[in-house]
């Protein structure tokens, strides 16, 4: 298998593909939409409203929290998880200005 090679892009070219690969899983999309949804959640409860197994539901959180989409506090056995604010709104201006590029109106170049 050959390497990503992600070096040779940008710091904004590889942030905006972690930021796609993190809505690339749909697992991933149900967490962050439960997690806007009650504002605070416990893994447990997750795993209830996915239906995915409890490693499973581990694994999409850690990938999620990694990327700062998410934080954790560890309470007791449980981990609560809820919402970075600030990341998302950060996330949330870079995928913007990347998906608010237009095509030059001018000629149809293809």
């Amino acid at each position: 298998m050959g390497l990503a090679k992600t070096e040779i892009f940008t710091d904004r070219q590889n942030q905006i593909a972690l930021f796609a690969k993190a809505f690339g899983h749909p697992a991933r999309v149900a967490i962050l939409q439960h997690l806007f949804k009650i504002n605070a959640c416990i893994c447990g409860d997750l795993v209830d409203e996915i239906g995915l197994a409890q490693p499973t539901i581990s694994q999409h959180l850690k990938e999620l929290k990694q990327l700062g989409l998410i934080k954790g506090n560890v309470e007791g056995t449980s981990v609560c998880y809820c919402i970075d604010n600030e990341s998302w709104t950060g996330m949330k201006e870079t995928m913007l200005e990347f998906l608010n590029q237009d095509i030059s109106k001018k000629e149809d170049c293809c």
